[in-house]
């Protein structure tokens, strides 16, 4: 049975706030999906426990037409508990009167005495952490801007829809997130003791997990990028942007590169006695462009483990050469004499990226996940992409796309001649032990791919 009703107690709100408890959990279990579907979000409804977590919504929006477009498309997704706001004041007050936050938000951006933007301003200030989905009739470039404003205030934005919306759109949307529910407060991070981070290293505990790459023309499996990883026995997994500065800013960063390079170089070595012919991709802290030895270091590694020079990918950033250029194009350079390849690392983040192109012989441009993921819905990411794409192929170097985590994106960057693809469409960073069965899980992915 349905009913509609205002919030209770809340007299002031009742023009502006209401609630709708569409059925009972168990009705929602045994209702059939609705007509219009994409045939995708109704395998993923139908199989992920998560979408049906998915129990409550708010809904805001000025237009009470477009506020019940959105209730009834709810209420045919299964979300049992719809309460709608007219503005961003009165979403604020329903959210003060609720017990916990909605699941998700859908959110317009014009409306009269407090619009969206506002309204995404002060759901950051106040830690909300419910997943948002901003719905406007404006350009599409307008509601993109507003995502990565809410982005940056370190809210969950979903993405962006044009209104009215629409059974196969929402769907859709919520398809391409299958992890959407409401969150508790961000947990806060322990800071690093650097001198744990020391015995860790001290003790080998830093350990490598590696992110494929796999070319987009044949979907074989061309190299892996070496990432640290740290459990520790306290806090468990400690991110690596928890971690790596510390040891930049505490001298063990040299320690914990060359830590990762022979580790990574080994596993590299014994894949290849297994007849897995991989690049290994390695990351390089500006702070050791400054050191002359390096390359001997690195050379030494690569003979240790009898890799091939051009096996070994060095990925530096932009912010790498920003130190001392001259120190740094030195190194490598006298890589690159040595057979190592170079890669500009998360190309197009900083301001300088087509002058260190000029300056220094790099062989791969990898582009930053924020130019791909998403870039299908996003013509000005479009541009931005392809421009980078049709450059790197006039320099005659290979490209990676990082990011690639739907197929839309995987099927833009082939489109635009992309070399490789990295991202979790093809899979997460995993230890040595989980790469080989997922070796095998890439064979029959690629009928997916090739399509």
């Amino acid at each position: 049975m349905r009913r509609t009703s205002h919030f209770p107690g809340r007299d002031a709100l009742k023009s502006s706030c209401s609630t709708v408890d569409t059925h009972s959990y168990d009705e929602r279990r045994l209702r059939p999906l609705p007509a219009g579907l994409p045939q995708g979000y109704i395998e993923t409804m139908s199989s992920n426990a998560e979408l049906q977590a998915i129990d409550s919504v708010m809904i805001v929006d000025d237009s009470g037409v477009q506020r019940s477009i959105g209730a009834a498309l709810c209420r045919d997704l299964q979300i049992g508990q719809i309460y709608e706001a007219e503005d961003g004041l009165a979403a604020l007050a329903l959210l003060d009167s609720l017990a916990s936050p909605p699941d998700l938000l859908i959110v317009d951006l014009e409306m009269p005495k407090m619009d969206g933007p506002e309204l995404l301003e002060a759901l950051s200030g106040r830690h909300v952490r419910s997943p948002i989905i901003v719905a406007s009739s404006r350009e599409s470039a307008l509601r993109h801007s507003v995502e990565d404003m809410g982005t940056a205030l370190g809210l969950r934005i979903l993405g962006s829809l044009p209104k009215p919306l629409t059974n196969a759109s929402l769907g859709a949307l919520l398809q391409r997130q299958p992890e959407v529910k409401r969150m508790g407060p961000a947990a806060k991070a322990e800071p690093v003791d650097p001198e744990e981070l020391r015995s860790a290293l001290e003790r080998g505990d830093i350990t490598v997990f590696y992110h494929p790459q796999v070319e987009i023309g044949t979907c074989r499996l061309r190299g892996v990028e070496a990432l640290a990883r740290w459990r520790h026995a306290r806090l468990g997994w400690v991110p690596p942007d928890a971690f790596i500065p510390v040891a930049e800013q505490h001298g063990l960063i040299h320690a914990l590169t060359l830590r990762v390079m022979d580790v990574a170089m080994a596993q590299t070595a014994r894949w290849s006695r297994l007849g897995l012919d991989l690049s290994i991709a390695i990351n390089l802290s500006p702070h050791l462009l400054e050191r002359g030895a390096l390359v001997k270091e690195i050379s030494d590694l690569q003979h240790l483990h009898q890799l091939r020079a051009e096996q070994v990918v060095l990925e530096v950033t932009e912010s790498s050469l920003l130190r001392d250029l001259a120190i740094a194009l030195g190194v490598l350079t006298r890589l690159r004499l040595r057979g190592f390849r170079l890669s500009l690392d998360d190309y197009g983040t900083g301001f300088s990226s087509m002058q260190q192109l000029a300056r220094i012989p790099f062989t791969e441009l990898k582009i930053d996940r924020t130019f791909v993921h998403g870039a299908s819905e996003r013509e000005s990411l479009q541009v931005i992409l392809r421009s980078a794409l049709d450059m790197a192929s006039e320099l005659g170097l290979e490209t990676v796309a990082e990011g690639v985590e739907s197929l839309e994106d995987w099927h833009l960057v082939r489109q635009y001649g992309c070399t490789m693809a990295q991202g979790w469409l093809l899979a997460k960073a995993m230890p040595a032990e989980q790469f080989e069965p997922w070796v095998q899980q890439l064979h029959s992915q690629r009928a997916q791919l090739r399509i």
